[in-house]
């Protein structure tokens, strides 16, 4: 296993340790797979660049490049919202207790979508395991799309 892959079990284990309840464990093994790999991305990436402005651009854009599935990106308008949603509460939530098994239940039903999303339509792997940016332009850009479409609609 390379360093890279090391890194995301890290990510995915932080989750894993938040589903189960163990709040600091979790949120403090994601961190450190997302920062370990955000140092990879940069060592792979000499040529970007400097700046948050050059970073923001270019993970939103890879983000878009690894979304292009029309059925994947429905999966995702609906399913990252549950993600990002169950998180809080997870976070947020004492263990077990109902809004804490809500929130479990709708992180898990958004991961699902995505995985589904991206092993069965999509076929590119999620793009965190690139660009750990994409925790954050990921659920932005979705929320984007969402927009765009109401807007598109009212017209």
């Amino acid at each position: 296993m390379d360093q890279k892959q090391k890194d995301t079990v890290k990510v995915v284990g932080g989750m894993a340790l938040l589903m189960i309840g163990k709040k600091a464990e979790g949120l403090g093994l994601f961190a450190k797979g997302v920062f370990d790999l955000e140092k990879i991305y940069k060592e792979n990436h000499p040529d970007l660049e400097p700046g948050i402005k050059a970073r923001w651009d270019n993970a939103v854009q890879f983000y878009e490049q690894t979304h292009q599935n029309e059925t994947n990106r429905t999966l995702h308008r609906l399913g990252i919202p549950l993600i990002v949603g169950g998180a809080i509460g997870l976070i947020a939530a004492k263990p077990y207790k109902r809004a804490w098994l809500l929130s479990a239940s709708a992180f898990t039903v958004g991961w699902a979508m995505n995985i589904v999303g991206h092993s069965g339509y999509e076929k590119k792997k999620p793009a965190f395991t690139e660009d750990p940016l994409s925790f954050i332009a990921g659920p932005v850009w979705d929320l984007q799309q969402i927009l765009n479409k109401t807007e598109r609609i009212s017209e």
